[in-house]
Formats: structure tokens, sequence, C-alpha cells
């Protein structure tokens, strides 16, 4: 039994059944299109929405104020010392399956499941997340129009109904009468509001359209958001150092290292998409060159872009007035200046590059789940390819159905940490495959080495679990729940249909 259970897949067998033309992925990516989709994952919800709650803090972590800029630095570093051992992975295993396929290779069958069930968190958790998001932009951008979604079809039911604390006096009745209005709007069936969120709904579903039609297409897609949405920063960035105090980035550090730190680990979630590049290596041209440069190049460009928005927005606003609207900050940085063309501008910004999100995280799930369908550890129906598109078509419908429904009846709130603490769950994973890889098979041909030996997969891992000890018990008690369901699947499931089983 414990042999099954890590046993582990070995990497030129990988290889070939990547290689059957009749079930493989189709190749057409290049090193442009991997920069392009790493930036269209990165930049996201992440740098329009969490960087008020990194500046401020919240109730369970204290705020980094004007030094969220180091925040910003602290957790590149972080991502940089993964972002090389992903790096090295994915040039030398081109495979559809991201860190999944990774720890089969390495940490065994078990722990490979474990990672392939936490990506979900990753990809499409993180995505209702981004979904719910997408969708309050977007209700912002067309109200501006004059056009109002109906309240009932433009929330859902844990926003509704979750009330808070009694205790919070103002914010329980502020949320109760939030709820009687929508319950009073609301159709019902047989005495049962009827309440979802109709444009979160409507995002995930599109998106899915476009990613069973092909990867080229759903990449040319992705390229025009990308293109807008840096274009929309440099606006913002632009217009706004027109408007920087110096002034307001003082006190620099209000809450000292540990707010950083904690500033830091809300901005985890902004950094949360560059290793989604690895999940195509299957459909890329020359994966052994463009891989790296994919990962490597969209989380530098992204560095670049965070802490320069990061130096303006906090030298525009006393950090403290992002209260007034912490989930849309920029926007209400140059409100605050009495730009409110401006403003509408950036919330379109927002809706495009939250597009961009939905698009590769949609893209990489399906292919997460292609790969254990094809190992075994899922059933067979979940390999299979389009014949005419060549894409995982049955997995990306499943993905959309799915995070289409959960965005449609729950809260951005409950999303962001478990997102992150999955993510980096995955990182330290994959930077302890690295290590074993290395001892284990120190021979085989690396077209791209993570450098000075060992020392930057142990840098990898000890600043994932430095961020993990800066967000929230909460939250890791329900990654462990959500660990712990996954391994049960896994045993009544996966260890007996496992293609391994078939081999003696």
């Amino acid at each position: 039994m414990f042999d099954k259970l890590f046993r582990t897949k070995k990497l030129d067998d990988i290889m070939a059944q990547a290689q059957d033309s009749e079930k493989g992925l189709k190749k057409s990516l290049g090193a442009f299109d991997l920069v392009l989709l790493g930036i269209g994952a990165i930049i996201g919800t992440g740098i329009f929405a969490t960087v008020g709650t990194a500046a401020l803090g919240d109730a369970e972590r204290p705020g980094a104020g004007p030094a969220m800029m180091l925040s910003f630095v602290i957790t590149s570093i972080a991502c940089a010392f993964t972002a090389l051992c992903y790096a090295e992975f994915a040039a030398m295993v081109p495979i559809s399956g991201s860190a999944y396929t990774y720890s089969y290779a390495t940490l065994g069958e078990m722990i490979a499941w474990i990672i392939g069930w936490d990506l979900i968190i990753e990809y499409a958790v993180g995505n209702v997340a981004v979904a719910i998001s997408w969708a309050g932009y977007f209700n912002q951008l067309i109200s501006g129009f004059g056009v109002q979604i109906p309240i009932w079809l433009s929330t859902n039911y844990t926003s509704v109904f979750l009330l808070p604390d009694p205790s919070s006096v103002e914010k329980y009745q502020a949320a109760l009468a939030f709820k009687q209005q929508v319950v009073a709007a609301a159709p019902n069936i047989g005495g049962i509001p009827i309440i979802f969120n109709l444009p979160a709904v409507f995002i995930v579903l599109a998106i899915t359209a476009i990613l069973v039609v092909g990867i080229k297409e759903s990449a040319w897609f992705n390229t025009v958001m990308v293109a807008i949405k840096i274009v929309i920063l440099m606006f913002f960035v632009v217009v706004g150092a027109f408007y920087v105090k110096p002034e307001n980035w003082q006190p620099f550090a209000p809450n000292g290292v540990s707010g950083i730190l904690a500033g830091a680990s809300v901005i985890f979630f902004a950094y949360i998409g560059f290793d989604a590049v690895s999940t195509v290596a299957e459909e890329t041209k020359n994966p052994k060159r463009d891989m790296p440069i994919g990962i490597i190049g969209s989380l530098v460009i992204c560095t670049f872009f965070y802490i320069i928005v990061a130096a303006v927005l906090t030298g525009m606003i006393p950090y403290q007035k992002l209260a007034e609207g912490a989930a849309e900050p920029l926007a209400i940085a140059l409100k605050y200046n009495g730009l409110n063309v401006a403003a509408g501008v950036v919330a379109f910004g927002a809706v495009v590059a939250n597009t961009a999100v939905l698009l590769v995280f949609q893209l990489g799930q399906p292919r997460i789940f292609f790969s254990m369908g094809r190992d075994g550890l899922l059933p067979p129906f979940f390999s299979k390819v389009h014949p005419k598109f060549k894409t995982p078509h049955v997995t990306t419908i499943l993905t959309g159905i799915a995070v289409a429904a959960t965005a449609a009846v729950s809260s951005i709130e409950m999303m962001v940490d478990l997102t992150n603490i999955g993510t980096l769950f995955a990182f330290i994973l994959v930077c302890v495959g690295i290590i074993i890889l290395r001892v284990k098979d120190p021979n085989r041909k690396r077209p791209f080495k993570a450098p000075f030996g060992l020392l930057f997969p142990i840098l990898g891992i000890l600043s994932c679990v430095l961020l993990i000890s800066y967000l929230p018990l909460s939250s890791v008690k329900r990654f462990i729940i959500w660990l712990a369901v996954g391994l049960m699947v896994y045993l009544l499931y996966g260890i007996r249909h496992s293609k391994l089983n078939q081999q003696k």
C-alpha cells in the first residue's frame, strides 16, 4: 500500500504519452504568447483591488501603509525563487499539468494527487473570486451609462443571507437592510427568492466558449486584453503622478515589519498567475526555450508595473482614505483628486484586466484535470480532446459550469485567502520537487536550470512558508479540510484506477 501511495511516474513515460498525436494537444504558442498569457493571468484583481487591503490591513492583520511598495518587492522575490523552479521543470518536462505533473515525477502519486486537488483552489476557486470582482466592476462601469442590472441579478445568496456578527451594530444593520432590499425585489418560486450574480455567470460561460474553440484563438484574445490593461495602468501612473504629494508617504511603515509582511501575504494574490504559463507547456512550439522566457518575463514585467502603481497610489492619497473604497483603490485615489472621468477609465481597465485573468485561469484548470484523467486518477472522459479544435473540451466545459455556478451564489471574501494558501502550498511542492529531482536524476538534460545549486529552491520554500504564516488562521483551517476531502477522493477512486496499476 505504501509503495502505491508514493510510486512515481517516469519522466520518459510522461514525455512519450504527451507525444501521442491522437491524444496530444495542438502546439501553437511561442515565447511572446507565453509572456502575454503570464501578464494576462497576473495583472488583474490583485492590483485593482487587494492593494487597498494591503495598505489598510483588516481585522486579522495590520496594514503596510505606503510601505506596501516594499511588500511588492518581498512578494516578487519570493515568487522569483519559485518561478525559476517552475521554469526548470517546464523546460525539462513540457507537459500539460503544471505542478501536478512535476510532483508525479518526483514526489509520488499521492502527493501528485494532493497538488492536483490543491490547484483547484488556485485556478477554479481563484477564478470564482475574479469572476465576482469582474461583475462588480462591470456593474459600476455600465451604471455610468445609466444602465442598471436588477439588484437580485447582481448579487449572491452568501452576501444577502450571511449576516455579520450582531455585536458590530452598524455593519449588522447595513447588511440586514441590504438583505431586506434584495429579498423584496427578487422574484420567488415557492417562497424561495431567486438571487444570483448574472454578470459573473455570463463572463465565465463566454470565456469557456472561447477556450473550447482553440488555444491560439484564446491567446489572440488575451493579447488584445493585455495591451488594453497595460495602457490603462500607464494612464493611471502618468495622470496620477501629477497629484503625488510626498507627505502622503508619511508615516511610511505605520505597522513596521509585521505590517509589511502582512501586506506581502495579501499582495501575493496579485502575483498568482505566472505559474499558469506552465499549464500550456504541451501546446508550446519550443518549450525548452520559450517556457522560461514566458514565466520569468511575465513576472519581471508585472513587478515593474506593480511597484510604480503602488508608489503613485500611496502618493496621491493618504492611505487611511482608502477605507472609503478598499475594493477599488485606484479609482478612489483618482476621485479623491477630483478625477472622476479618469476613475471611469480605470474601472474599464479593471473589467478588461479581470477578463484576461479569467481567460488564463479557465485555460489552466481544465489542463490539470486533463492530465489527471490521462493518468487514470480521474474518470477517462476528463482526458478527451476535441477532434477538431484539439482542446480538452470536456474539462473546459465542466470547469466553466462549476465556476459559473459557484460565482453565482458566493462572495469574494470567502475565496481570496483560500486561493493564496493553496497556491503557496503548490509553490512549496514545486521547489521540493526540484531538490528531489536534482538528487535522484542529476544527469537528466536540463535546457534551463535555476542557478546557484539548491539555494533558490530552498529560499523558495522558506519564503512561501513565511507568507503562509501571515495569512489568517481561518484560511489555514479551511485549506486543511479541503485537502482532507481530496485525500478521501483519491483513496476511494484514484489509487485503484491509476494507470500505474496497469504496469508490472
